[in-house]
């Protein structure tokens, strides 16, 4: 059998948004971020499905009629889970001989950092619900889709601080998770990242707020400039490990390198992790997010650059970084052939 890890780019069916709620830790916040999940909902929805799980989707659906949704392109389902980021619970998806399986690995909540026994359950209470067209497999590694970057040609992109934890697979050496990422993703070769680290991030360095795969041996990575900000040496290091990657024929990497947006601080004083990395590619269009910053309008540009010919639209994740993620962090995309037919409104 042959497994192929896709990327990114690739076609898609939808993406899964997992709705903040009361009982989240946005419950003191919910009146600014469920803006922002709306935006976000109604820009899919223009491109593709886009499956949202909720305590109670009624308010949801309302929400997104008044917003301008294309209702026929959103499914709505009545599933708890313990907070929003779909990105690290949603389910992942490799090619087998060609055709998409859907892998459930294990979420404990970045480390054992916060409680995640409801998001474990939301792609297993997704596939009950006649939502896949694909099956659903259970994986025993904890793994979580942001730690992740595909090529789609077998290679991946990771961190040594996030795939290492202790608290993750502390029974694992890195040749074992290499050779676990093999078995169940296809992969065949791991670039691993050493530096690179934000303030305020609680998921040990994912790659997705640090650097993506881009089409055509693109790299695209935050960059700091700033000789007096924290973050300036060990980012730089970040930047010289990535120069050292080469593709699978022996190629530097085209690198595209984004603005560094200026410190964002909790009141306490905890600087928030801004990234302009995590945005995230939908069939035709690409959602970046913007932080009120000056570095909006050239980050667009830039991932314009890495993506030509699609729609780049900015989205406002402000309110998202003030639980220390970001727009990536919300959504996991669905490949082309994960979801059913009746849930995709046909």
């Amino acid at each position: 059998m042959i497994k192929r890890f896709p990327a990114e780019w690739e076609e898609q069916d939808g993406v899964l948004l997992a709705w903040p709620h009361q009982w989240s830790d946005w419950r003191s916040h919910l009146h600014i971020v469920e803006p922002v999940f709306v935006e976000i909902a109604v820009k899919i929805s223009w491109y593709e499905t886009v499956i949202i799980t909720a305590p109670d989707p009624d308010p949801v659906r309302t929400q997104l009629e008044r917003a301008g949704a294309v209702m026929e392109r959103v499914v709505l389902h009545g599933i708890e889970s313990n907070d929003t980021w779909a990105r690290d619970f949603g389910p992942l998806t490799v090619l087998e001989d060609g055709r998409p399986v859907l892998i459930d690995f294990v979420f404990n909540g970045w480390g054992l950092k916060f409680a995640a026994h409801l998001d474990n359950l939301v792609s297993r209470r997704l596939a009950a619900a006649g939502v896949f067209s694909a099956p659903l497999n259970s994986n025993g590694m904890v793994l979580e889709g942001g730690s992740i970057e595909s090529d789609g040609k077998g290679t991946i992109m990771t961190t040594y601080r996030c795939l290492l934890s202790p608290n993750r697979n502390p029974h694992l050496s890195r040749t074992e998770i290499e050779s676990e990422l093999s078995r169940a993703l296809g992969v065949d070769r791991v670039l691993w990242l050493g530096s690179g680290h934000l303030a305020g991030d609680d998921t040990d360095s994912h790659i997705d707020t640090l650097a993506r795969f881009c089409p055509d041996d693109t790299i695209i990575h935050v960059a700091c400039v700033d000789p007096s900000d924290e973050h300036f040496q060990e980012i730089r290091a970040m930047v010289a490990e990535l120069e050292g990657f080469r593709t699978i024929d022996g190629r530097p990497y085209r690198l595209l390198p984004l603005p560094w947006p200026k410190a964002v601080f909790e009141d306490n004083g905890e600087r928030l992790p801004a990234t302009y990395a995590n945005f995230l590619v939908l069939n035709g269009a690409v959602l970046v997010p913007t932080y009120r910053d000056p570095g909006d309008k050239a980050a667009l540009r830039c991932v314009s650059d890495a993506f030509p010919g699609r729609d780049i639209i900015g989205i406002n994740s402000f309110p998202l970084i003030m639980q220390h993620g970001s727009l990536h962090c919300v959504t996991m995309q669905l490949p082309k052939g994960t979801i059913s037919n009746t849930s995709k409104g046909a």
